[in-house]
């Protein structure tokens, strides 16, 4: 099992604020992500299928 991401390493992989992953999560826009405790973990597949679907001009 590979590692998995928090939202700082989310933010790093697009080059913008956490602030940002933040708010796709709070409106369900971004990529999915699970609760594991009380932290936010996203599998890296998960966001990199996201990323891919998204239209040219949504991001």
């Amino acid at each position: 099992m590979q590692k998995l991401w928090g939202p700082q390493d989310v933010a790093n992989f697009f080059g913008i604020p956490v602030s940002t992953v933040y708010q796709w999560r709070t409106r369900g826009t971004g990529p999915i992500g699970k609760r594991v405790g009380k932290h936010v973990r996203y599998r890296s597949e998960d966001v990199e299928s996201w990323f891919d679907a998204q239209p040219d001009e949504a991001i």
